[in-house]
């Protein structure tokens, strides 16, 4: 089975937000501004993604 995979990268600091917005771009291995990663399309993911959707750009 083909698995659908996700590009996302961190275009705004995590300085300054709440800690659980840090530790989910932690979670996300998002540490630096540029960083691109290409992660699983799953619903955890996703959730992720949503809540620090402010920080990132889906490419």
């Amino acid at each position: 089975m083909n698995k659908k995979n996700i590009k996302i990268m961190l275009v705004k600091s995590g300085i300054g937000r709440k800690s659980d917005q840090k530790k989910t771009l932690i979670g996300l291995g998002l540490n630096r501004i540029g960083r691109i990663r290409e992660l699983e399309d799953t619903p955890s993911v996703r959730g992720m993604v949503n809540k620090v959707i402010h920080l990132v750009k889906i490419v």
